[in-house]
């Protein structure tokens, strides 16, 4: 018989969450961490307790201070809903005081007197129970944030309290939607990925050379095929508000508005030859153009409540000499003495009016702001987004007034098929008061903060899956120099651990099928690139992170199962750096190897590698000849199992059982044979329990699986009836260990398959993935 023993399947194990401690509500005594707890980003103070630990349990609750049930009524919602999608447990929400909390409770309050926190921060007490508290409904949602990061380590908590803080008002993630039109769902996940990490700005650049994206009453004619209709956008600010991110919408003008002067060609900037060099730019001399563009910011202004409109107002007539009529229109709107670019400078002015009146602050990017090439001054009350050392440098900015925000090429921006952050440097050397060029301010709190910026010149040379993977560990790196804390480790590879500790925000959707065996186990290669492309980045279920090796042969990347496996199927999602020859291996021990399948003629792409036949607990690809003069780079290394030959017999077929968790309808017994590892049947915490499934016909049983959640049974018979009362045991065992009892060799025959649990593994009931049965 097969006994398999690997991670927890389904959701579980997509987001790999640590169970121990799971077992029961009774916290265990444990010895106090003296180093803070793993958190992206860090806590910024933590003093180890001496008492009990803090354990979730099956009979946790989620209470709210009765005084502040209204203010902390959305938090807790987020938090109940995400905490559920984590763990696989509803815990129920309630409203008490604090003498009604008790062990495996997380208590969320208000009321906070410590002036530190300020209006983001918040105070963790962990003990038997959790205690959050703050000033604001933000610093209590943050707190929650932390707590599911130490959930998503392990159910207990280590016993200490926590004080916790902002550096910069401004951290997040810049999103070319303009150029690239990005689905309303990765966004959504991307800013409960934000959320995740306290990041709280979402700037969102709707328009530009390759597209307009936003539905339009007053000009139709202007927007994308591809596009969000104001109704998606109010659902996603309302849903970013959820999360406490606050979307900043752009309009980029007068520069980048090739989308909008193709439907008005007679707007366009013109050169005295009548031709268009600059085509995105719109003609500053021309009234109809501003009756265009206060179109379009006065309809979209009521769209976005936040506080902060983005003009773009970046890289528009380079060379003004070429455009007499913007000389002539200076001097008639700003006097005899002012110059070409005062038009620019002008229309500044005009958009910051308009923004203002709305009680809005207009934002815009440094490169146009210089010093003596205009009259016309720029209004102080105007926020820069600081991006490259052209124009005026960050301090005389600060000293002319305006807040900014460090949006500096190096290290925040991520372009596609393009230049890319460098992370190491983000996390080891940068901070977000280091600007563009190794500029300072000598007043920090001028420096709102930062956030990354994804740029897409060049749409399709990556997919949003690709951009996802390729921005996560630079968003980590920036929430933990954003938020300012004390770094946990000194060196980005260090900090690397950290982030595949912490993961992705709960609902996370995974890129690879279900089945992988390689998903999320350990992996190691030959060499790799640079830190950017760990071996990590094979098997962490994205089509979006990669592994890339050094520029020589042989290169090798194998990954530890955990397990020894019958392996049928190999999947390689290769990079454009693919292997010409190359060779499938197993092994048992990492040392001697097997090789299962051998190519030389790769041409990349995917190689789906079905059909195999070998067994071993470590896999590796072992490349010996490159198909490029790059080195070897997978997106995803997966590995699976054989194909069954003979049909699940359990498949769809009527379940019943002895109970269900909480008589919860989604943990039936049905979601045990719907063939799905993310539904589950689970039952009440008492032993003996059982599930069985009529097959409609009496069949003779050769195989049946048993794909537990975390709540495994480590005493249980499979048995098999003709009529659903007399029952005969094919199969028993009181060593149950979970993971994936695969029960082969099996002989009996019955219309009825049952698995009757005598002793739970754990302190909860016995919960299945699936239940599958197969003949002989």
């Amino acid at each position: 018989m097969k006994k398999s023993h690997h991670r927890l399947a389904g959701l579980l194990a997509i987001l790999g969450l640590a169970v121990t401690g799971l077992a029961g509500t009774t916290a265990p005594q444990a010895r106090a961490a003296a180093s803070p707890p793993r958190t992206i980003p860090a806590l910024q103070q933590w003093t180890p307790g001496t008492g009990t630990s803090y354990t979730f349990g099956p009979a946790s609750r989620i209470v709210v201070d009765s005084a502040y049930a209204a203010q902390l009524a959305g938090e807790a919602a987020t938090f109940a809903e995400d905490a559920g999608q984590l763990t696989g447990v509803t815990a129920p929400t309630t409203t008490g005081t604090a003498g009604s909390v008790v062990a495996g409770d997380i208590f969320l309050t208000l009321g906070s007197t410590d002036t530190g926190l300020g209006t983001e921060g918040y105070s963790l007490s962990v003990g038997s129970s959790v205690k959050v508290q703050a000033t604001t409904g933000a610093g209590a949602f943050y707190g929650t944030r932390t707590v599911l990061q130490l959930l998503k380590q392990s159910a207990t908590i280590p016993a200490g309290t926590a004080r916790d803080w902002s550096s910069y008002r401004e951290r997040g993630l810049m999103v070319d939607v303009g150029r690239k039109y990005f689905s309303v769902a990765w966004l959504r996940n991307q800013i409960k990925d934000m959320a995740y990490l306290k990041l709280n700005y979402l700037h969102l650049h709707l328009s530009d050379n390759l597209g307009f994206r936003l539905e339009s009453s007053t000009h139709p004619e202007i927007v994308s095929g591809q596009h969000y209709s104001k109704q998606e956008i109010t659902d996603l600010i309302a849903f970013a508000a959820g999360y406490h991110v606050t979307v900043v919408p752009e309009l980029d003008m007068p520069g980048h508005m090739d989308t909008i002067l193709a439907a008005h060609p007679e707007l366009k900037l013109r050169a005295a030859d009548g031709s268009t060099p600059d085509g995105g730019n719109i003609d500053l001399s021309n009234p109809a153009s501003y009756v265009l563009m206060k179109d379009l910011i006065t309809e979209y202004l009521p769209l976005f409540p936040g506080g902060d409109w983005h003009l773009g107002a970046d890289e528009y007539g380079a060379d003004y000499a070429r455009y007499p009529q913007l000389a002539a229109y200076a001097k008639q709107q700003y006097g005899a003495a002012a110059k070409p670019k005062d038009v620019f400078y002008g229309f500044i002015r005009w958009a910051d009016a308009i923004v203002r009146g709305s009680g809005r602050t207009l934002r815009i990017w440094n490169d146009g702001i210089a010093a003596g090439d205009g009259t016309v001054p720029v209004a102080a009350d105007i926020t820069v987004d600081y991006w490259y050392n052209y124009g005026l440098s960050p301090q005389q900015l600060v000293s002319a007034g305006h807040l900014v925000q460090n949006g500096s090429w190096t290290p925040t921006y991520y372009v596609l098929g393009g230049a890319k952050p460098d992370t190491a440097y983000m996390y080891q050397q940068w901070n977000p008061g280091i600007f563009q060029g190794g500029a300072t301010l000598t007043d920090p709190t001028r420096n709102l903060g930062s956030t990354l910026h994804v740029w897409c010149d060049n749409p399709n040379a990556e997919t949003e899956s690709q951009i996802a993977g390729g921005i996560m560990e630079p968003l980590r790196a920036l929430a933990q120099q954003t938020w300012g804390s004390p770094k946990p480790v000194s060196t980005f590879s260090a900090f690397q651990p950290v982030i595949a500790a912490i993961g992705h925000a709960p609902g996370w959707p995974g890129d690879v099928a279900a089945g992988d065996l390689a998903l999320n186990r350990p992996a190691t290669a030959s060499s790799t690139e640079t830190a950017d492309f760990p071996a990590a980045g094979a098997t962490d279920g994205s089509y979006g992170r990669r592994w890339s090796s050094q520029y020589s042969d042989p290169q090798w990347l194998q990954v530890d199962l955990g397990a020894t496996y019958n392996i049928g199927e190999v999947k390689l999602t290769w990079e454009n750096a693919y292997a010409k020859a190359y060779r499938i291996q197993v092994s048992n021990d990492g040392t001697t190897w097997t090789t299962i399948y051998s190519t030389t003629t790769g041409a990349g792409g995917v190689d789906d590698l079905t059909g195999l036949n070998g067994s071993g607990r470590y896999v590796r690809m072992y490349g010996t000849q490159r198909g490029t003069t790059y080195g070897y780079s997978l997106w995803e290394f997966e590995v699976r199992g054989p194909s069954h030959p003979d049909p699940n017999l359990a498949l769809g077929r009527p379940a019943t059982a002895s109970s269900t968790e909480s008589n919860i309808a989604t943990l039936g017994p049905s979601a045990a044979v719907d063939g799905s590892t993310t539904t589950r049947w689970a039952s009440n915490y008492t032993d003996p329990q059982w599930l069985q499934v009529d097959l409609g016909a009496t069949y003779n049983i050769g195989e049946v699986k048993l794909t537990w959640e975390n709540a495994y049974a480590k005493a249980y018979r499979i048995q098999v009836s003709n009529d659903g009362t007399t029952w005969t045991t094919i199969y028993s065992t009181t060593a149950g260990a979970g993971g994936v009892d695969d029960l082969t060799g099996l002989n009996g025959s019955g219309r009825y398959v049952r698995m009757y649990g005598t002793q739970r593994g754990t302190g909860w009931g016995y919960s299945l993935w699936e239940l599958e049965v197969h003949g002989r």
